[in-house]
C-alpha cells in the first residue's frame, strides 16, 4: 500500500492539473463565443457568394476565366486545415485520418498529391509522411483576418493558373455545435467543379450561357473581380469554421479532463483515508499490546 506522503503528493498534483484544465475550459469557452459570433456572421455572406459563384459557373463558358478552366494533369494540391495547438480531443486526429485517406484515394486514381498545411499540427504530422509540403501557414488563428485568407488564396490561385496544379482541394472541420464537428472537403479550384449544377450543365450557345442575365460591367470584368474573391471568401469561411471547431473540441476535452481529475482525486482520497486508518489501527494495536505485556 502506498505511503501517506506519496498519496498526498499525488492528490496535490492532480488538484493542480484540475485547476489548469478548468482554466483552459473557461478560456476556450470565451474564445468559442467570439468564434461563434464570427462564423454565424460570415456564413450568410459565404453561402450567397457560393450560390452566385455556382450560377455564374453554370451559365458562363468554361473558358471565360482561367479559374473556371479544367486543366489537364495529375497534380493535386490538398489544403489541410488543423490547429496550432493540441489538447483539443480528437480534433486534429480526425482531420489527419481523413486527409490521409483522401490523399491515398487520389494516389490510387493516378494523381500526384502535394500539401498546403494550415496550422502547426498539420505541418508536424505531414512532414513525416510521404507527401511533400508546398507551404505551411502557422499562427493564423490567434488574430484571424480576411487578409490572411486572401494571401493564402492568392498563393493557391497562382499555383492553379500557372498550370503547376490541375486541381486544388480544401479539407477543414465544419462547426455544427459545441459537441459536434465534422470534417468537410470541397474542390476549391477550378471554380464550379464541386457544384453538381455546374457539372450537369453544358451550355453550347451564347444565349444558353447567358441564361437571361445582363452583365454590367462586361462578363470578363465581372468574373475577374468576383471569382478570386469568391475563392478567398470560401477559404476564410473554412478557417473560421475550423477555429470555432477547435475551441469547441478543446472546451469539451478540458471539461472531460476536469471531471476525470475529480474522480481520480476521490479515489486517491479514499486510498489515503484507508492507509491512514490502517496506520492508526496498527499504532493502537501496538499500544494495547504493550499495555497488556506490562500487566
Amino acid at each position: 500500500m502506498p505511503s501517506l506522503q506519496h498519496t498526498r503528493r499525488r492528490i496535490g498534483s492532480v488538484k493542480n492539473t484540475q485547476k489548469i484544465t478548468k482554466a483552459m475550459k473557461l478560456v476556450s469557452a470565451a474564445k468559442l463565443r467570439r468564434a461563434q459570433e464570427r462564423i454565424f456572421a460570415a456564413r450568410p455572406y459565404a453561402d450567397q457568394m457560393a450560390a452566385l459563384q455556382a450560377q455564374l459557373s453554370r451559365r458562363a463558358a468554361p473558358t471565360s476565366h482561367p479559374l473556371m478552366r479544367r486543366r489537364e494533369g495529375t497534380r493535386v494540391e490538398l489544403v489541410v486545415v488543423s490547429a496550432d495547438r493540441g489538447l483539443c480531443g480528437s480534433f486534429n486526429a480526425q482531420m489527419f485520418r481523413q486527409a490521409t485517406e483522401l490523399a491515398g484515394r487520389l494516389e490510387a486514381e493516378g494523381r500526384t498529391v502535394t500539401l498546403t498545411t494550415i496550422g502547426k499540427r498539420a505541418r508536424d504530422f505531414f512532414r513525416r509522411r510521404r507527401w511533400p509540403i508546398t507551404k505551411s501557414w502557422l499562427q493564423l488563428f490567434d488574430r484571424l483576418q480576411f487578409d490572411q485568407a486572401n494571401a493564402i488564396a492568392q498563393e493557391l490561385i497562382g499555383l492553379f493558373t500557372s498550370g503547376e496544379r490541375a486541381e486544388v482541394r480544401l479539407l477543414f472541420t465544419e462547426f455544427r455545435s459545441v459537441v459536434t464537428q465534422r470534417v468537410t472537403g470541397q474542390i476549391l479550384l477550378p471554380v464550379g467543379a464541386s457544384s453538381p449544377e455546374a457539372t450537369a450543365a453544358s451550355p453550347t450557345t451564347a444565349e444558353s450561357r447567358s441564361g437571361g442575365y445582363l452583365y454590367e460591367p462586361e462578363e470578363d470584368q465581372l468574373l475577374a473581380e468576383l471569382l478570386p474573391r469568391a475563392v478567398a471568401v470560401q477559404l476564410f469561411r473554412a478557417l473560421l469554421e475550423s477555429a470555432a471547431s477547435e475551441q469547441g473540441a478543446r472546451m469539451m476535452a478540458m471539461d472531460s479532463a476536469s471531471r476525470n481529475a475529480g474522480q481520480m482525486i476521490n479515489r486517491l482520497t479514499l486510498i489515503y483515508n484507508k492507509t491512514r486508518q490502517a496506520a492508526i489501527t496498527k499504532e493502537l494495536m501496538d499500544i494495547v499490546g504493550g499495555s497488556e505485556a506490562l500487566r
